[in-house]
């Protein structure tokens, strides 16, 4: 790759300067202007590598939903055959007319593990048949409100499998969660902000921690004037002693945890931007505050990359009883179109025995939002009153995420469970993995195995480079001469890429994230290579820079 001659940018430093107090995702929407226009005024394609969405799908459960939408159809024509028109499918005798269905379309798409699907709900978790095979053609046609409302029973159990595997490690605490299936990871940290506001656990003004660097709207969402929480900032910014960053929480970080007027901690783990897991000895740090200094800490760990990472596990099996688990299976399953995400509360928690100890007026209150859902309001669990506080309470009767979308995630987490060689685990894995290395290559950098790193995303800090190669004179000049996100604009102005701002994440000023998961395995050795030739260009108007100061008298 040959560096383009012309250095120059049209983005003036104080415009970046001006650009700077945009959140990194609105940012990014002006990077992709420039990288377009360069992309149309030249040969080069534009490579935005801002995205987190990943550009794979599984194939598999996909095939298997759509087959199964030709057996529900089929079923609905059997019950009522009109022009047009069909009926509610039958459960009576349904298991074996999809046998059947089965046998007279081998070859049809997903029609093996759909069989196999069936198996492990009826000879693992003991599901009756029709019912299982009922529910699952029912909520593809999609013809009713979701019942119950939080989650449909045999998708419940499934998921319930499917999120003891992986984000537990199979090593789940004893007892279980109960789950309330949503519209994606989003959507379920709106509902839990909103509800632990509603139901008095967190207050506005509450004093709060957060674990930075972290997805922005993390950020923000607390700063909303219907929250104004007390924002208390958990950095996790070990450096090694080579001075390179680790992304793990000093243990001074975590101790900070211990002042009980820190009312709760939200979380992501594997993190984002660093795409790193909180090591074992940390996470053993914490269990011992909670459970001796602070037992009433409130834990939101949003986990959705810890697919990506060997014998992940999550908060909520080490810290059950205090964690609310947030899970989204756009990343791993490459559908954030679906917006399938799933809360996950254990049965014996503390969110409930807090209810149970609010004053009485507040007790009062609360039973007057619940009465028309509940004979005893009190004894509402939370995550029942997050459901009903997701449809404003007063339509709690038509709460719950869609039909198709909980058959499809069904599907999802069916397929992973079956997948006992884990080999489309090693696939995703794989490319992600393959892609950095790729990256390091294009920057002529080498990789050190991390068995903390998830791998989704990549976060370069520049400083810690400029130090590292150039020292401290280097490091000034940069801070004097340029934004921290100069480096961005070039890339999109003269490379037509973009990526984003790690100072947008609460990550250090001059970090940027390069998402691995949703560009071409071959454009990443051009990124490492086009982010290398920026940084020689610092390097050379710093040199030059001495050489002409040199010369004057």
């Amino acid at each position: 790759m040959a560096a383009e001659k012309n250095t120059k940018i049209s983005t003036s430093r104080s415009a970046e300067r001006e650009y700077l107090k945009l959140s990194p995702f609105e940012l990014k929407d002006k990077l992709i202007s420039l990288a377009s226009g360069h992309a149309k005024a030249s040969t080069m394609a534009m490579l935005n590598a801002g995205r987190g969405n990943p550009n794979w799908i599984a194939t598999t459960p996909r095939e298997a939903f759509f087959t199964l939408g030709r057996f529900a159809i089929g079923e609905s024509k059997r019950v009522w055959s009109e022009p047009h028109l069909g009926g509610m499918p039958s459960p009576k005798g349904i298991a074996k007319r999809f046998r059947d269905f089965a046998m007279q379309n081998p070859h049809a798409p997903g029609i093996d593990f759909l069989g196999e699907a069936f198996a492990y709900g009826v000879r693992k978790l003991g599901f009756d048949a029709d019912a299982f095979v009922h529910e699952l053609t029912d909520s593809v046609i999609g013809d009713q409100y979701p019942t119950p409302d939080r989650m449909l029973k045999h998708t419940e159990r499934i998921v319930h499998e499917y999120l003891a595997q992986e984000m537990c490690a199979c090593r789940p605490p004893a007892g279980k969660y109960d789950l309330f299936a949503v519209e994606g990871g989003t959507a379920a940290m709106c509902y839990i902000f909103d509800s632990l506001v509603v139901n008095k656990l967190l207050n506005r003004g509450d004093k709060i921690a957060l674990g930075v660097p972290t997805f922005t709207p993390y950020i923000e969402i607390p700063e909303l004037d219907k929250y104004d929480f007390r924002v208390v900032d958990i950095y996790a910014d070990e450096l090694d002693s080579g001075g390179k960053h680790t992304w793990q929480y000093p243990d001074w970080q975590i101790t900070r945890l211990s002042d009980p007027s820190i009312k709760a901690l939200f979380i992501v783990n594997p993190s984002n931007p660093p795409s790193v897991t909180i090591r074992s000895g940390s996470i053993t740090r914490l269990i011992d505050i909670v459970k001796s200094r602070n037992p009433n800490l409130i834990i939101i760990t949003d986990d959705v990359y810890g697919t990506f990472v060997e014998g992940f596990r999550s908060l909520m099996s080490e810290l059950p009883q205090n964690t609310i688990c947030v899970y989204s299976y756009s990343k791993y399953f490459g559908c954030t179109g679906w917006r399938l995400g799933v809360v996950a509360i254990h049965e014996d928690n503390i969110f409930d025995r807090m209810i149970t100890k609010l004053p009485e007026t507040d007790k009062k209150a609360l039973a007057k939002r619940y009465g028309s859902i509940a004979l005893d309001p009190g004894k509402l669990k939370f995550i029942d009153r997050m459901v009903a506080d997701s449809r404003q309470v007063a339509l709690n009767h038509t709460a719950g995420l869609s039909l198709p979308q909980q058959a499809q995630m069904t599907l999802f987490s069916l397929f992973a469970l079956n997948d006992t060689e884990n080999n489309y685990k090693k696939g995703t894995r794989k490319i992600i993995h393959r892609r950095l290395a790729s990256l390091a290559r294009g920057a002529g950098y080498r990789l050190k195995p991390n068995p903390l790193s998830a791998g989704y995303y990549a976060t370069v800090d520049l400083l810690v480079w400029a130090q590292r190669a150039h020292g401290d004179e280097f490091v000034n000049y940069l801070a004097s001469r340029y934004e921290p996100v100069d480096i961005l604009f070039r890339l999109a102005e003269r490379f037509s890429t973009v990526l984003m701002n790690g100072g947008g994440f609460a990550a250090p000023d001059w970090s940027i994230r390069i998402s691995l998961a949703n560009l071409p395995d071959e454009t990443y050795p051009l990124i490492g290579e086009y982010i290398t030739t920026i940084l020689k260009e610092y390097v050379k108007e710093w040199e030059d820079a001495k050489k002409k100061k040199g010369r004057r008298p």
